[in-house]
């Protein structure tokens, strides 16, 4: 899902902004995710909880989605600095989960330390990864065709980047609510331990 959002806003943005080039403004998006993907994985480092990492940094995602929509025209400033924290909100959860999951599965104990099976499940997660990679300038495509205002297909193409944050993090939350689990248990040993 954070693929298919990562790159419909890549596809989408240079649509909407004709006097700036593709590649200047997917540059912002790309810088804003090279700056979220190393916070992303520091503060799941720190915190020991790449789900609620990614949980949260999908929540400001969303308001960092509409405030491009709502203010990305205002003027270029605006633009690019809502392109680079939109970046760093979609594309640091998006990373973190292609990294830490792939760790994650190819350290479980039923894969034996397996190179190849680490090397297996990898690859399942990129491609599904690009399955959302697919989709998204394929909707987009199918949205621009629309017989609809510029307006009404802004609507839909932003409707379905927040659509896709909120289902990537519903689908985290099972994963989410066994961190926090874990956390409780953490903190309510150190308090009672003090």
């Amino acid at each position: 899902m954070l693929a298919l959002c990562a790159f419909m806003l890549l596809d989408y943005v240079p649509m909407s902004d004709p006097d700036a080039t593709a590649g200047e403004l997917a540059t912002l998006v790309d810088v804003g995710g090279i700056f979220g993907a190393i916070f992303a994985g520091f503060l799941a480092d720190v915190t020991q909880s790449s789900a609620i990492t990614c949980g949260a940094l999908l929540i400001l995602s969303i308001p960092m989605v509409w405030a491009y929509k709502i203010f990305g025209a205002l003027s270029y400033a605006n633009a690019y600095g809502l392109l680079i924290a939109t970046g760093f909100f979609v594309n640091g959860p998006y990373c973190l989960i292609t990294t830490s999951v792939s760790a994650d599965l190819g350290t479980h104990p039923s894969l034996a330390n397996s190179a190849k099976a680490l090397a297996t499940v990898t690859a399942i997660i990129d491609g599904t990864g690009s399955i959302g990679a697919a989709l998204g300038p394929g909707l987009s495509a199918i949205v621009d065709g629309l017989n609809k205002p510029l307006s009404e297909r802004m609507d839909i193409i932003f409707g379905m980047l927040i659509g896709s944050n909120l289902l990537a993090l519903v689908l985290l939350s099972r994963l989410i609510y066994k961190e926090a689990l874990v956390l409780k248990a953490k903190y309510k040993s150190r308090r009672y331990a003090a």
